[in-house]
This record gives C-alpha cells, sequence and structure tokens, in this order.
C-alpha cells in the first residue's frame, strides 16, 4: 500500500490515539486476567469521567465528548453489569448522579492496578524519564487549552 498522504499516518493525533488505544487494551486485558470482563474499552470513557462521589449524566457526557443520548446508553450497559447506579443527587431533588456501587468501587480499584500494570509496562519500555516528560508536557498542553477556553476574549 503506498500513502501519498504520510503525515495522515505520522502526526501527534493519530499517534496519541494509537497510543491511548494500546494502553487501555493493556488495561482491559490485564482486568480481564484478574477476573474483571464486565466492560470493553468503550465503557472506560465512562469509568475514566466518572468522580467517586458521582457524576451528573450531562457532565460525563460533556467531560467523555459524547452526546447526551450516547453517554446515557453506555451508563445503561454499565448500570447492567452492577458497576454503577443512579443515586438522586442530594443538592438538586430533580437530578440524578451516576455513582459507583459497592462492587464498582471494587472494579475501581482493580482498574487502578491494571492502569499502573500498563504503566509499569511503558516504563520499561520507553523509560521513566521520557514517560514523565510525555505526562508533564501534555498535562501543560491540556492546562494552557483549558485555560485558553475559559479566558475570556479580549
Amino acid at each position: 500500500m503506498i500513502f501519498r498522504n504520510v503525515w495522515r499516518r505520522n502526526n501527534i493525533g493519530r499517534r496519541m490515539n494509537e497510543a491511548v488505544r494500546i494502553f487501555e487494551n493493556k488495561i482491559i486485558e490485564n482486568l480481564k486476567v484478574k477476573g474483571h470482563d464486565e466492560l470493553t474499552a468503550a465503557h472506560i470513557n465512562l469509568t475514566r469521567n466518572l468522580d467517586e462521589d458521582g457524576t451528573r449524566l450531562t457532565e460525563l457526557a460533556r467531560r467523555a465528548s459524547l452526546t447526551k443520548q450516547s453517554m446515557s446508553e453506555l451508563v445503561e450497559q454499565v448500570e447492567r453489569t452492577g458497576l454503577i447506579e443512579k443515586r438522586r443527587d442530594p443538592n438538586d431533588g430533580r437530578a440524578k448522579l451516576v455513582c459507583f456501587t459497592e462492587k464498582g468501587l471494587i472494579w475501581l480499584e482493580a482498574f487502578h492496578d491494571s492502569l499502573d500494570f500498563a504503566e509499569k509496562e511503558m516504563r520499561d519500555q520507553l523509560g521513566s524519564a521520557l514517560v514523565d516528560f510525555i505526562v508533564e508536557a501534555l498535562g501543560k498542553y491540556v492546562e494552557a487549552q483549558t485555560q485558553k477556553d475559559t479566558d475570556p476574549p479580549d
């Protein structure tokens, strides 16, 4: 296969996307080895954005860059596994929070262990200094973009 537009395969967006896919698949594989086969990589987009004390559906959708309808479907799927549930928001009786259940908090600990495992593998392959640099640089980029998005126009 000949690529006339090599830039399409070798750009930072594509490389970050590929790295996230590989990293998350390592986490999912490790979770399965540990007996947690409840979720797929698609569901991680929900759990990574879910605060431990609960998050409203609209906020989950915003954080994940999904429509409310798409996030609602993910919530229903994960809710069927027993890892999350909807609870009344104590600050607004009309609203619901999506929350981890006790089973979900146990899963979250296994997820944390699996994330550590995947990160250790990355550090072994790339070196800790480079991984630290990548994390720091991406953090600065996100912070700068977030600040830019919240700054009022001149």
